[in-house]
């Protein structure tokens, strides 16, 4: 098709032709392999649990959530089907089940979708950014690092500076924003962060 784009960058396959069915396929691949890939660390987690928490008996989560976030599927809204990306945001259906993460020294929230439908019943994934990676590492030292990070067991070098609690938005405030999309199921309070 013979397209006029104001931007390079805004680019797009058109539906229908074979280029779309190939990126849509690929695109597909591409989201299970990761969710084969969070399905196999889960496994070995839950491994891990069992011989040092379980004393080696199998144990039995009280819940299991799987959820994944910047990505594209095709659903119903509207009586329409349409193409739904979920960029920093995971689907929120009745029923549904999510984990909105805070920053890493600060609380997340397991949550129950509630079909909002308005959202395209999404919701958040996280905290949000106050500020960039490049501000962020401006703006705070190493020592505001330990300081914000205090009593989680993390990274606390210049490597992950950018990813600094101060530089994302207060999570309760963004939960609570979302009420009318998701029900808070769990708060857990963060011990451990892995980044990298």
């Amino acid at each position: 098709a013979n397209l006029s784009l104001p931007d390079p960058d805004l680019a797009y396959f058109v539906a229908g032709t074979d280029e779309f069915a190939a990126y849509w396929r690929d695109l597909q691949w591409a989201q299970n392999y990761a969710r084969f890939n969070r399905d196999v660390m889960m496994k070995r987690f839950k491994q891990i649990i069992d011989k040092h928490l379980g004393g080696g008996k199998p144990t039995k989560p009280l819940l299991s959530v799987n959820c994944h976030h910047n990505y594209a599927e095709k659903e119903l809204h509207f009586g329409k089907e349409v193409y739904v990306t979920r960029k920093g945001a995971v689907r929120a259906r009745e029923e549904d089940y999510g984990i909105i993460p805070g920053s890493m020294g600060t609380k997340s929230y397991i949550v129950k979708g509630k079909g909002n439908h308005d959202s395209y019943c999404s919701c958040s994934h996280g905290a949000g950014r106050l500020m960039s990676r490049t501000k962020a590492k401006k703006a705070y030292t190493l020592d505001d690092l330990i300081e914000q990070t205090e009593g989680v067991e993390c990274r606390k070098d210049r490597g992950v500076l950018d990813e600094i609690p101060g530089a994302y938005k207060p999570i309760e405030k963004v939960i609570n924003q979302q009420s009318d999309l998701v029900e808070v199921v769990a708060t857990l309070k963060q011990v451990l962060c892995v980044k990298g």
